[in-house]
């Protein structure tokens, strides 16, 4: 029985089915998938139609705390949180998982777009039938609606992308050559309206050379690992998070204050999402090895080398090898890290001429300026798939959705008209 419990206006139902790990070997290995069902206490669910949400990632779990677009979702339909495979309470890949197979890269492989759509048709099937349902995908869950649309159209009624839509051809290493400059620009952002953290960033990253410190676990935070803290900088609700950080980051005797390292460690580490770290490049391979992108393409980039001797420049949503070096969470899973960064047969994720004859109402709120997603590919897939609508806007960050009500609402009106 569907475990249900109700709080704040809404009643929340459980829901855990059983899938194979790979849909290719349907009697093989299975691994369980988790859904959230949320209903206000108003509505009679029987009456509502099915919204899946897809949250951003990869490797995150569907939000735990009421999401502040719930409320608008909940108006109109039944909505389901899923915690896509590896994640949360979906058979939840960590180190200690990992480690405990033979061959974790193999496994791994099966986690990507394609299989987290497989896995929501046999979830709908479940629960709605034969129905067709809703999907709301933020961020990376937006580049799944996007596979959806590719894979399983017959599925959906109705889509609707905040932040996420991806571009259908691009390498992992045109992905990262293009965000370089984005995050620049939110660098200049950060500093332009802080310009005394200039100088503090510059403090700390001198202090850490100069200094062995050790984070609440032990590790060691290095330069470099201070210097991932740009990726903040693409969420209106952290873009101010690390001018916090570094306002406090001093004791009165020169040393790092506690609150500070406990601060930064929960931003730098992976112990809360390692698929992320494992995932983040694949997620855009087709055909081709992701060979450690963000790497690559960084060495056309000099303004965030710090033995240059230029001012401190924060990189952004990037994942470097030195990632399993430091990260304690992370170094178990070097060698998987490498065998999935070197390997070549991705399956494709997106279907150019099913998108081009699509017959799926989808609308997409793309961010002018978002730091994650590239302005110029989404507009190019928005022209790609038939039928798509778009607003495009500088009112938002890639977290517009998360603000409340209002981004949600005009993608309901838009998707509808």
């Amino acid at each position: 029985m569907p475990v249900t419990h109700r709080h704040s206006g809404y009643v929340f139902t459980d829901h855990t089915i059983t899938v194979p790990l790979d849909h290719a070997v349907p009697s093989g290995r299975t691994i369980e998938v988790f859904a959230r069902e949320v209903v206000a206490v108003d509505k009679e669910p029987s009456s509502l139609p099915w919204l899946l949400y897809l949250e951003g990632g990869p490797g995150n779990r569907a939000p735990r705390e009421l999401p502040a677009w719930l409320g608008r979702a909940t108006r109109d339909y039944r909505v389901v949180l899923l915690d896509q495979r590896g994640t949360g309470r979906s058979t939840p890949i960590t180190r200690q998982t990992l480690t405990d197979l033979a061959a974790p890269a193999d496994d791994l492989r099966l986690f990507r777009a394609d299989n987290i759509v497989r896995d929501a048709e046999l979830l709908r099937a479940h629960l709605a039938g034969d129905r067709p349902w809703s999907v709301l995908g933020q961020s990376y869950g937006g580049f799944c609606a996007v596979t959806y649309l590719s894979l399983a159209p017959e599925g959906l009624h109705e889509v609707m992308i905040t932040g996420g839509l991806p571009s259908l051809t691009a390498s992992p290493y045109d992905v990262y050559r293009a965000a370089y400059p984005r995050v620049l620009t939110h660098n200049d952002r950060f500093f332009a309206r802080y310009p005394g953290d200039q100088k503090i960033a510059a403090r700390v990253v001198d202090h850490l050379r100069e200094h062995e410190v050790s984070l609440p676990g032990g590790d060691a935070l290095t330069p470099r690992r201070f210097q991932t803290l740009g990726i903040t900088f693409g969420q209106d609700r952290r873009f101010d998070l690390l001018h916090h950080l570094l306002d406090e980051a001093f004791t009165g005797n020169g040393r790092l204050s506690d609150v500070f390292l406990r601060r930064v460690d929960s931003v730098v580490s992976f112990a809360e999402h390692p698929l992320y770290a494992l995932l983040h490049e694949m997620i855009y391979c087709q055909g081709e090895a992701a060979a450690w992108a963000a790497h690559r393409a960084l060495d056309e980039f000099p303004e965030f080398d710090l033995e240059r001797g230029g001012p401190v420049r924060f990189t952004g949503e990037m994942v470097f090898p030195w990632h399993f070096e430091e990260d304690p969470v992370l170094a178990p899973l070097r060698s998987c890290a490498e065998h999935l960064a070197a390997y070549t047969s991705w399956p494709h994720l997106y279907d150019p001429d099913q998108l081009a004859g699509n017959t799926v109402p989808v609308a997409a709120a793309i961010y002018h300026d978002d730091m994650y997603v590239d302005r110029e590919h989404s507009l190019a897939t928005a022209g790609a798939v038939r039928g798509l609508v778009h607003w495009i806007t500088n009112e938002y960050a890639h977290d517009g959705l998360s603000r409340g009500p209002a981004v949600l609402d005009r993608l309901i009106q838009m998707v509808r008209r």
